[in-house]
This record gives structure tokens, sequence and C-alpha cells, in this order.
């Protein structure tokens, strides 16, 4: 099984291309910066990943994901391998997104996100950009109604 989960920031703004062809496919090339959960001295704070994104969810990052947006990918890691101008082999990984969400809201990533409101895009057929979120208290969180205690799972 090839799977991975990353949740960090974009380093910079992603670099979306358009395929030659009668069907023109998007390909989105981009890199986030995760924090390290235990940093020792003198080591570094964050590991930076390179990830590549096709189609819909290519089209999705070049519409909503700039600089300094925290995500959540979900994808596989694949080998970048190449030869130099040296003729040596250099090792290298790239990820290739499957999912992608936001992992904050608007108003926590400083907005300028052209007014999107939702979550992110998760392949296949299925687009949960075009829903708007339940407006809220501006805290991220949406408001719970009164009077709905008994509908909820967990009480």
């Amino acid at each position: 099984m090839n799977k991975v989960i990353l949740m960090g920031r974009l380093t910079r703004d992603p670099e979306v291309r358009y395929s030659q062809g009668a069907s023109q496919t998007a390909v989105a090339r981009f890199s986030i910066a995760v924090d390290r959960r235990f940093k020792r001295e003198g080591e570094p704070d964050a590991d930076f990943f390179n990830c590549t994104a096709f189609g819909r969810q290519a089209e999705f990052i070049e519409r909503y994901l700039h600089k300094g947006v925290k995500i959540v990918l979900s994808g596989r890691v694949q080998n970048d391998n190449y030869t130099n101008k040296e003729g040596q082999m250099v090792y290298s990984v790239r990820v290739m997104v499957d999912e992608i969400e936001f992992a904050e809201s608007k108003n926590a990533s400083g907005g300028g996100d052209g007014g999107y409101n939702g979550g992110g895009y998760h392949g296949g057929g299925s687009n949960n950009g075009g829903t708007p979120a339940p407006s809220g208290a501006g805290d991220g969180f949406m408001n719970i109604p009164d009077g709905i205690d008994e509908e909820l799972p967990f009480n």
C-alpha cells in the first residue's frame, strides 16, 4: 500500500500548466512545508514535499490556493529520480495528490481566497467546492441551532 496524508502550508504559489492536444488537462505543481512534531536543536523545524495534481484537482488548486494557505492532502509517494548534467543520479520523491482540502477557515488564513466558503476537492465525480458553508460565528465553526440536541448522534 502506498498512501500518505500531509498537513502543511504552501511554500509558494502553485504552478499550473495545461497539456497540449484536443483535451487539455491541468497539471498543478506546488510544495508544502509540514511542521515536525518533535524538534531537536540544530535540526529543521519542517519538512518540504513537492506535490503534483491533475485535472479538476489542479484547477481547484489554481483557483483557490496560494502561498501560505494551510491544506490537508492525501496521495501516494512516487520516485522522481533523474540524472543531472554531471551524470550523477539524483534521488527524490514527489507526492501525487488524490484528495485535497483546506485545513483552516478563511479568517484564520487571512482570507483572499476569492470568496470560497467550503471544503476541498476529493477527486472522482463529486466536487464539494460548489457548496457554500453554513454561516458561523466568525471563528470557523458552524452555529448549532437551539433545540437540535435530540437530532445529534453524540449527547
